[in-house]
């Protein structure tokens, strides 16, 4: 494992004292949940950027698919 530190104020660090929880687990639960929020949202930007170039279909389209799918059977 790395260690990655960073500051905070002494009342908050203090009050973290008072809390007691697994701080390097709730902090390592944070940025593992953080990164993945992060990735999703960087992959629908990735997919709007690809699809903004396709046509959009024509009214009715996706009933008339169903319809067809359906008359088939």
């Amino acid at each position: 494992m790395e260690v990655i530190s960073f500051r905070i104020p002494k009342d908050l660090k203090q009050q973290l004292k008072e809390v007691d929880l697994n701080w390097s687990e709730e902090v390592r639960g944070f940025v593992e949940a953080r990164v993945r929020e992060y990735k999703r949202e960087n992959a629908l930007r990735e997919i709007d950027a690809l699809l903004k170039d396709v046509p959009r279909p024509e009214s009715g389209t996706a009933s008339r698919y169903v319809r067809e799918d359906r008359e088939s059977h």
